[in-house]
């Protein structure tokens, strides 16, 4: 297989260049000349001890990986690709108690407990709240505007409704959820400078959460209410959670359910403000394929990882046990095999079998019809409430290594 020509010490990983932008010319690169790829790496730096990883980057390898979890674990070194250099194993092991990072039959039987919370009826009966609060959120941004008429779209909107949906999906009080809203910032903004928060800060915050969560749950054993916690912990041992993995589930939720709906929506907008015969397209039609080209647009998740747990091959290139496998969604989501014109916004594709919610398999995103509901509603809202919106500066990324954030975009609101 011919080598790629890359930069020297590319790596998809590194998050001053995810800092910057996706780096989506290497990763046509790759899925032409190696679509399977060693990617070194220095000892320690990923809170690994080996030196690298392969890159996987086209969508069918990507898939593969994903619903072959026999030969591929999330457990073994958890499905976070890259953690800071200080993160100790232990630290690592402690995050095998998330459901992200379980493999089946304890993935299956977490799993099958708490889907209850993501019924078609669970959403159905979220969504005459969520839609309201949709319409709120959007009023407040407009209101609250700085005299030029300009807000940061991350913080007055992008991040309310995500943050809303998990609150009113586990009853979290109303007074309470900002204190979510932080605690899941600093568990992901580790590798950002900006936020001056470390290690220690984002595993206190985890422990905050989690602590929080476990009293939520002691409290609905004690005293049963209607509502997602009680069927999701009472009567345990008969097929309900304990509270720590309750806890746990509850720390996911603030992570996966938040932080990737938010950066869907930022970038949306985003795409929406660079495409504007889209945004007039939407506004007036408002085509039910919308949602999902935005979460193709942005992949929020970057990459996952999984291990393999023999030796096996993939894309020609033999893997051996123990070697981790990076599953690069954001080059999967472009991979013109399957994409016709992959990096033109479309909000009528359609087939559109992006992998923004996980390739398939054990872990395909649980969340992924709330998440759908929140794009489509707090993006109605928008196109009723503020549809002359205008981009008033270019978006500031998040320093990650597996995510596609964005922590601030200026916006201009019409007269």
């Amino acid at each position: 297989m011919p080598c790629p020509h890359l930069p020297e010490g590319f790596d998809a990983t590194d998050p001053d260049l995810l800092r910057d932008r996706i780096p989506f010319p290497e990763f046509t690169r790759l899925r032409q000349t190696a679509p399977v790829w060693w990617c070194p790496q220095p000892p320690g730096v990923t809170g690994f001890a080996d030196d690298g990883y392969w890159a996987v980057t086209r969508h069918a390898d990507v898939k593969y990986v994903s619903t072959h979890p026999e030969l591929f674990s999330s457990n073994e070194n958890t499905a976070v690709i890259r953690f800071n250099e200080h993160i100790t194993r232990d630290q690592i092991e402690v995050q095998k108690l998330i459901m992200l990072n379980m493999d089946p039959p304890e993935h299956t039987r977490v799993r099958q407990i708490v889907q209850r919370g993501f019924t078609p009826r669970a959403i159905r009966n979220l969504e005459t709240a969520l839609r309201d609060r949709a319409h709120a959120i959007v009023d407040e941004a407009r209101r609250g505007a700085d005299a030029d008429g300009t807000f940061d779209f991350v913080t007055r909107v992008a991040v309310e409704l995500p943050l809303q949906a998990i609150a009113e999906l586990i009853g979290v009080p109303q007074g309470d959820r900002s204190r979510i809203f932080d605690w899941s910032n600093k568990m992901v903004a580790y590798d950002d400078p900006e936020y001056a928060i470390t290690e220690e800060i984002g595993a206190e915050a985890a422990m905050e959460l989690i602590g929080y969560s476990m009293n939520m749950a002691a409290a609905r054993k004690e005293c049963p209410a209607a509502d997602i916690v009680s069927q999701l912990v009472a009567a345990e041992g008969q097929g309900n959670l304990s509270s720590d993995e309750f806890g746990f589930f509850v720390l996911l939720l603030a992570v996966a359910g938040n932080e990737t709906t938010r950066n869907a929506i930022s970038h949306g907008m985003h795409a929406f403000l660079t495409h504007p015969d889209q945004w007039e397209l939407f506004k007036r039609e408002r085509p039910v394929t919308t949602a999902e080209e935005i979460v193709r647009w942005a992949t929020p998740v970057v990459s996952f990882q999984r291990t393999a747990t023999q030796d096996t091959e993939l894309g020609g290139q033999k893997i051996a046990k123990g070697d981790r496998v990076g599953l690069f969604y954001s080059s999967a989501n472009n991979d013109p095999e399957v994409f016709t014109d992959p990096e033109r916004f479309d909000i009528t594709r359609d087939p559109n079998p992006h992998l923004g919610f996980g390739g398939g398999g054990p872990h395909f995103c649980l969340g992924k019809s709330l998440a759908i509901k929140e794009i489509e509603l707090i993006f109605n809202a928008l196109a009723d409430a503020l549809p002359d919106l205008t981009l008033a500066g270019e978006p500031r990324r998040l320093r990650a290594a597996w995510l596609n954030g964005v922590k601030e975009l200026r916006v201009r609101a019409g007269a």
